[in-house]
């Protein structure tokens, strides 16, 4: 019989803060990168071209990254994805030229992927096999704050100038590594790999499990439309489309934001008790509902309503996607080019969607946008539709969580 004196490993508890450190400090430059580049006497495709080139290099690079993992192990691959970005977010501080400060910034998208695909290793390793829905839940709920608090500190670094908050950023960074590195140094959950007990997972082990399959398809979707057409469209439709101003913009992804955030905090626990899929089978019903309505809303009350709901289907599929693939891959194995590939969906959905929807948009309407855009998601269910019970299967299967 489980009772509450199982408790989570203190190493979940060191990634889960470094977690809401490194979104924090993102969020803190995010409102000083666009202006900084544009300082530089250039477009504004120019200044857009240094934020997705950032996105560019995480695609890019996942699969060396995987790679690093399978050779190396995740807390190395963690601790030095963290120093990298550290040490480009300072170098743009000191940018010149447009060109540096491009360079700059695709260098930290190397290191992020590289932080991204290990700290999710070490989750799956480090995770009691049926808490792995909880501490899924936990690890984005930290992330989303840091994200949701970051932007107001960042917003008043301004005063000090377009460089302080690169400064602080690679400070906050260069303080996770090393709370990082001596926090896990010791432990026997987070240390290197040893012995036959572990074995490395491959690609081609990781496919042929529906589980996984079905959870590419969704990822793909998932940050192609909640992360990339959501943060890219909701924007510009509130002040196009219902003739709002920018601030109201910024309310609309807080209440995203909110919604996401209070079903975070309990939808982990509840897959981990009855099942990943009808989790993400259902968080992916309504994030595809909400997106189809969102662009044809006409009234505020609704379009923040909307939002919400948007942002709770979010917070439902969000935890057990990530926790069914932690099942696939199980805590005895090394599936470093197995979870960057699911990684890389995601990338992969946030820069080719906000594309298809920008041409939506150009040449029918923000109606169509939104609607085609949902439908996507919506379709992505349908592999989880056909993922019978029982499916996980790879190398390593954990047994104590159901489907």
């Amino acid at each position: 019989m489980k009772t509450r004196a199982a408790r989570l490993p203190q190493e979940i508890w060191v990634l889960v803060s470094a977690s809401f450190v490194i979104a924090l400090g993102f969020g803190i430059v995010a409102p000083a990168l666009p202006q900084f580049a544009r300082s530089f006497d250039v477009s504004v495709t120019a200044a857009t071209v240094v934020i997705s080139s950032f996105a560019f290099m995480r695609l890019v690079f996942a699969p060396m990254s995987g790679t690093l993992v399978q050779k190396l192990g995740e807390r190395p691959v963690y601790i030095l994805g963290l120093l990298i970005v550290a040490l480009s977010t300072g170098a743009c501080a000191f940018a010149q030229e447009y060109w540096q400060l491009l360079l700059f910034r695709s260098l930290g998208g190397i290191g992020s992927t590289m932080f991204t695909v290990s700290a999710l290793g070490l989750l799956i390793r480090m995770s009691p096999p049926d808490h792995r829905g909880r501490v899924s839940g936990l690890y984005a709920t930290s992330f989303l704050m840091g994200s949701i608090t970051g932007p107001i500190f960042g917003g008043a670094l301004l005063q000090f100038g377009l460089r302080m908050p690169f400064l602080i950023y690679a400070a906050t960074l260069v303080i996770a590594a090393a709370v990082v590195f001596f926090s896990l140094r010791g432990s026997h959950l987070a240390s290197p790999d040893k012995g036959a007990a572990i074995t490395p997972m491959t690609l081609a082990e990781g496919l042929r499990s529906p589980v996984y399959r079905a959870a590419l398809g969704s990822n793909l979707a998932f940050g192609g439309v909640i992360f990339g057409v959501r943060v890219a469209m909701v924007p510009l439709f509130v002040v196009e489309a219902l003739g709002r101003e920018d601030a109201v913009a910024a309310y609309a992804l807080a209440v995203f934001a909110v919604g996401n955030a209070l079903v975070l905090t309990f939808s982990g626990r509840l897959s981990d008790k009855y099942g990943r899929k009808p989790f993400v089978l259902a968080g992916l019903v309504v994030c595809g509902a909400g997106t189809m309505a969102i662009g044809f809303t006409h009234n505020l009350v609704a379009f923040f309503l909307i939002a919400a709901v948007t942002g709770a289907g979010s917070g439902l599929m969000s935890p057990s996607q990530q926790a069914a693939v932690a099942d696939v891959v199980g805590s005895k194995a090394r599936g470093g080019p197995v979870l960057a590939v699911f990684q890389m969906m995601s990338d992969v959905g946030g820069v080719v969607a906000p594309i298809c929807a920008g041409l939506l948009v150009e040449h029918f309407s923000y109606s169509a946008a939104f609607a085609t855009m949902g439908a996507v998601v919506i379709i992505a269910s349908v592999g989880w539709l056909l993922v019978p019970a029982k499916a996980v299967t790879a190398k390593t299967v954990s047994s104590e969580v159901p489907l």
